[in-house]
């Protein structure tokens, strides 16, 4: 016998209980989107690599080191999507919804980066995210915001979850910000680690993301950007919090919170918790304003966020919020020549939104057991005649029923 195959480092397989989480996550995300007046969009796992290489920047580690990138037969070079919200805009432009504005997106869906898999992250993974395309209103950025907390209530995992906010200010305050971060880890270059000297000729805000402790150490001592908001920045940024304290999101504000592309500005915001280790972002995002311009589009002022399934996944099995699992009816053919009649009751149950299951092997003592490890409820016994008796599978209570009675629920 040949050696079974295994998954590919950095992906698994999603069956039972977590395949019912992540439904769950995706079910409940769909719903609030739905109440917040955004729609689904279903856009390409792969695309032309330059909606990545543009959207997030070819510094990036994303672009650099991360992505799936390979040459079709074609001689296109093409990127399993690492992230949606590139892909979003581009679909925006090449759909010729550009003069349809705003738009309003939700999406769900898998996304792949090639980095070292830990609790929490694969190279597969899984993301659900929004986004307001079209409106620079500091309304939008609240209400997006609103949207995600909602989902993370709905979900039961609110508890030990903070949103952290930041405003990254318009051009003119990070043109500022920029300068004052170039003047104060030039200061200090020779501290800094060998990534981050590139990233402070290049763009020192990412200086601001980086893991290494050495420069972390470095960050805790930088200027933080609200010592540069122009008058315009100040007034979006109190406009979102006053509107967030309307909607009920609790928050916090901090200021280390950064985008280093330069089509970000505004809002950028995480909600964050502390039950998942050193992986404590569950929903991050802001406000961009020159993505859609990046995929060919006139300029559009947007604001989104995504957040990993796998991780909302895991807070709602540590809270203790799994979705319950349906308790089906089974229906068991008392001999070979109940069979068609079985087919009716099942399908009668069906019809008025039961689950129903049948078993097909063995005797009827053996489909019992069978209906009783897969945790039914109930048992619909079917004689040859087409008469039909309800056994309660808790209770063990059993009565005369017809199929009038299943098709009733």
């Amino acid at each position: 016998m040949s050696k079974a195959l295994q998954p590919v480092r950095g992906t698994r397989d999603l069956i039972g209980a977590e395949a019912r989480l992540h439904q769950a996550v995706g079910d409940t995300a769909r719903r609030i989107a739905g109440l917040y007046g955004f729609e689904e969009w279903f856009t390409p796992i792969f695309e032309d690599t330059r909606v990545f290489a543009r959207g997030l920047g070819e510094t990036s580690d994303v672009v650099s080191k991360e992505m799936y990138t390979f040459e079709d037969r074609g001689g296109e070079s093409l990127t399993l999507r690492p992230e949606n919200t590139a892909g979003v805009c581009r679909a925006l432009v090449t759909n010729g919804l550009t003069q349809s504005l705003p738009q309003k997106v939700f999406y769900n869906g898998p996304m792949f980066r090639y980095e070292r898999p830990q609790k929490g992250r694969y190279r597969q993974f899984y993301q659900i995210g929004m986004e307001v395309l079209g409106s620079a209103e500091p309304l939008s950025d609240a209400e997006v915001i609103a949207a995600g907390w909602h989902i993370i209530q709905s979900l039961g995992i609110a508890d030990g979850v903070v949103l952290e906010i930041n405003t990254l200010g318009d051009a003119e305050s990070r043109d500022a910000y920029r300068a004052a971060l170039v003047a104060y880890f030039g200061a200090h270059e020779e501290k800094l680690s060998a990534d981050s000297r590139v990233r402070l000729a290049k763009n020192p805000l990412r200086i601001l993301d980086s893991k290494d402790e050495g420069d972390r150490r470095l960050v805790a001592a930088a200027p933080v950007i609200t010592e540069f908001l122009t008058p315009a920045a100040r007034a979006h940024h109190e406009a979102v919090l006053r509107q967030l304290a309307a909607f009920g999101v609790p928050l916090r504000e901090n200021p280390r919170i950064v985008r280093g592309l330069d089509y970000y500005s505004h809002t950028a915001f995480e909600f964050v918790t502390d039950r998942l280790g050193a992986q404590g972002t569950v929903m991050a995002g802001g406000r961009y304003n020159g993505l859609v311009e990046e995929m060919g589009g006139p300029a559009t002022p947007s604001v989104g966020w995504a957040a990993g399934m796998d991780r909302l996944a895991m807070l709602m099995e540590a809270a203790g919020a799994a979705p319950a699992v349906v308790r089906p009816v089974a229906v068991l053919p008392m001999d070979e020549g109940a069979e068609a009649h079985a087919i009716e009751a099942a399908q009668a149950l069906r019809q008025a939104g039961e689950t129903a299951v049948m078993e097909y092997r063995g005797n009827l003592k053996r489909r019992m057991e069978r209906a009783n490890k897969a945790g039914a409820r109930a048992a619909v016994l079917v004689a040859a005649d087409g008469a039909l008796q309800w056994k309660d599978l808790v209770t063990g209570e059993q009565r005369g029923i017809t199929l009038g009675d299943l098709a009733g629920g």
